[in-house]
């Protein structure tokens, strides 16, 4: 059993003061951080707070194994990942548990996030039996030429608190599946969740030594663990997931480095309500994608922009929908909204609608807090100047910003004025329309008739612009792997000379 384990039979993650390297749990040198409860301000448990030392280990650890993983045979790594999901579904309940006390997530978030896991596994379980390359036709007489798909080593993760199980799972599974050994760096708020509890079912699953490593870090301690991905010419690849502000710092450094980088960063995913559409839908969608998880993901609807002629009714229901969320501690299984993930989060909550408000907008539902629970808010005339309506920067908390509009034409205007492109969504009863309209977005993802947060682990997620670039899904393979050719020539070559 791993520590987290051994520490506590019933409850994961209690008293967790290791790093996971070359199948090892090992602490690092007696310093630790606190990693504390988001809702209640308990100490969930000391972190073994890694740095240069831990990181180059766990380096050396995933390129030694590489070789081998790469070779693996599929039913081998089949079985391997099979097993894993196995026990990430045995263990639904302690998981849960773990991402409410560390997180902050309600237990529907943290039981969607525990079978997205599950089914993301077991579909790339499969992926190395699809076919990696192709046969060229060439234009020499006697070559044969084939184009094949290689792993491209060790790919350094850096995993968010936010969707901390799921998107930990991802950055580890994708480039896994395709034959690479990965070192994950967890997000110092959420270091159990986003990279501990996985490495602890993998070793449960029996993957080989040092095929996955995990290295914590303390709160503002990041660039030492990140300067040895950069440094180091076994890293291959930079998988991150956070902020464009963070990847504008990580994808400079790459670029530099000469490696590889896939980022999946933040959203100002606009929802388009046309005059027809069905209004049950779109309140629905608009609540759950804006307050699933306080608002908190990178997909969540930030803004609604939506026909004149039907405004009022919508923001009515709207607010009596949200009034309807209740709030409180994440481990009741009714709990809807859960607190922000620390005192930033909600300062940054609180101040941009108090600017908003400042500046002449409605407050129609929320703006008040009780600890870190930030209350659903609804805003409506909303000066495109505010910061929480301007779309050049995504505010990470269950606020919402309702904007009315003279035509659809009009509302893919002002959605398309963002510097981000991630995800956005339409409602409307014309289907025909629809699909023509989600043509003209220029977004990684769009959704007809569904939330702006309406995605599944065999689809691809992909950004543009400043939402960044890369695949989830099996279109990671373009990612996580880099093309051969290789000819053969049969006879005797011609030369010009």
């Amino acid at each position: 059993m791993g520590a987290v384990a051994e520490q506590n039979e019933t409850r994961s993650g209690i008293g967790h003061t290791t790093h996971f390297i070359n199948g090892e749990w090992s602490k690092a040198g007696g310093r630790t951080f606190p990693d504390y409860n988001p809702y209640n301000g308990e100490l969930v448990a000391e972190i073994a707070a890694g740095g240069r030392a831990e990181s180059e280990a766990a380096v050396v650890a995933a390129h030694a194994a590489f070789p081998a993983w790469a070779a693996m045979l599929p039913a081998e790594r089949q079985r391997l990942f099979f097993k894993a999901a196995d026990i990430t579904e045995r263990r639904l309940d302690d998981i849960v548990h773990t991402m409410a006390i560390e997180t902050g997530a309600s237990k529907t978030f943290a039981t969607f996030q525990v079978r997205w896991s599950v089914t993301l596994m077991r579909q790339a379980a499969n992926w190395g039996y699809l076919p990696y390359g192709d046969v060229m036709r060439s234009d020499t007489p006697g070559r044969f030429a084939m184009v094949t798909r290689k792993p491209l080593g060790v790919v350094a993760g850096f995993t968010p608190w936010n969707g901390a199980f799921n998107l930990a799972w991802r950055a580890i599974v994708l480039p896994m599946a395709f034959g690479n050994t990965v070192v994950i760096k967890p997000s110092e708020e959420a270091p159990i969740s986003a990279g501990l509890l996985q490495a602890e079912i993998l070793e449960e699953a029996g993957f080989p030594a040092g095929t996955v490593n995990v290295v914590t870090h303390a709160p503002g301690e990041a660039a030492t663990v990140a300067d040895v991905f950069f440094e180091s010419r076994a890293v291959r690849c930079i998988n991150f997931t956070g902020s464009d502000k963070t990847a504008r710092i990580l994808g400079g450094r790459a670029g530099q480095a000469l490696k590889r980088s896939v980022l999946e960063l933040g959203g100002y995913n606009p929802l388009l309500v046309l005059a027809d559409a069905n209004m049950d839908d779109a309140v629905n969608a608009a609540v759950f994608g804006t307050f699933f998880h306080q608002g908190q993901i990178c997909m969540n609807t930030r803004k609604v922009l939506i026909e004149q002629p039907i405004h009022d009714e919508f923001v009515k229901r709207v607010a009596a929908k949200a009034l309807t969320l209740k709030s409180g501690d994440p481990l009741k299984a009714d709990t809807i909204i859960g607190p922000l993930i620390n005192d930033a989060a909600l300062a940054s909550a609180v101040s941009r609608v108090k600017d908003a408000t400042d500046r002449g907008a409605r407050l129609v539902v929320g703006g008040t807090s009780e600890g870190r629970i930030y209350a659903p808010t609804v805003l409506t005339h909303v000066p495109h100047d505010a910061i929480v309506a301007s779309q050049l920067q995504e505010t990470f908390g269950p606020v919402l910003v309702v904007e009315s509009v003279n035509s659809a034409e009009e509302a893919l205007q002002r959605a398309q004025e963002t510097p981000y492109g991630l995800s956005a969504a339409i409602m409307t009863t014309n289907q025909a329309r629809g699909l023509d309209l989600a043509q003209r977005f220029d977004t990684g993802v769009i959704h007809v008739n569904a939330s702006t947060m309406a995605g599944e682990p065999s689809l691809p997620t992909t950004g543009v612009k400043d939402s960044g670039w890369g695949s989830s899904g099996y279109y990671s393979v373009h990612d996580f792997t880099e093309l051969r050719l290789t000819t053969l020539t049969q006879g005797s070559a011609h030369y010009p000379f």
